[in-house]
């Protein structure tokens, strides 16, 4: 028996946000004079360019983006984040994907962001928007501090199935208990697990995910 609530998936960069949380925090923090600009802006250029080539490494950028965490203690960090917040994210956040999310928890639909950035940087986010469930791949701590490491399966491409799978079954459901699924995302990344949702919609898409869209005929729309 299908359960009355509908699921509504939401991916973050470039689709609830008008741009990339992941690669701004590291430009964040090369103007804040906490990276060095030379060795650090080139490769975040880089790993930006693989991921929407649909080639990044993914254990390769986590190494790369979470071992800043591992310099400051985390009370410094979260104070660094609200500043993070009002510079960066909040001109990113658009009135267009509010409403998307407002209507959807109207309706009554379990609400998900589920992104590849990790979750220091994107539960903030989540809940500025007033979703307070999150996916996203997670950094290690130990002892209340971020080692630089990942703690379980980045929640990137098939990880993404694999994490929603785990964080449902949790709940005891399983996604074929939703009469309707949704999965609202900009990136070809996010195939594996477009193609198991009843419902999935392409959001400002790239050109290879909106080929797929335009293929089979998934709506098209724009949160900008």
């Amino acid at each position: 028996m299908a359960l009355e609530q509908n699921l509504a998936l939401f991916d973050l960069d470039n689709t609830l946000l008008a741009g990339d949380s992941d690669y701004n925090w590291s430009l964040f923090l090369i103007g804040e004079g906490l990276l060095d600009e030379k060795t650090h802006h080139d490769r975040n250029e880089q790993f930006y360019l693989d991921y929407k080539n649909g080639c990044l490494d993914i254990m390769a950028f986590l190494k790369f983006q979470l071992q800043p965490l591992s310099q400051h203690p985390k009370s410094f960090l979260d104070e660094l984040h609200k500043k993070y917040m009002e510079k960066v994210i909040r001109p990113m956040m658009t009135e267009k994907a509010q409403i998307l999310v407002d209507k959807h928890k109207s309706e009554g639909d379990l609400c998900l962001v589920i992104t590849a950035t990790n979750s220091f940087v994107t539960k903030p986010i989540a809940t500025a928007y007033g979703v307070e469930n999150l996916i996203g791949t997670d950094p290690e701590m130990v002892n209340g501090e971020y080692t630089g490491g990942v703690a379980g399966i980045p929640s990137f491409q098939q990880g993404k199935v694999t994490r929603l799978q785990q964080w449902l079954a949790a709940r005891g459901k399983k996604l074929t208990d939703f009469e309707t699924s949704y999965f609202y995302s900009d990136s070809h990344n996010d195939l594996p697990l477009m193609n198991l949702v009843t419902n999935p919609v392409a959001v400002d898409a790239d050109p290879t995910l909106m080929k797929v869209a335009q293929e089979k005929g998934w709506p098209q729309i724009s949160l900008r």
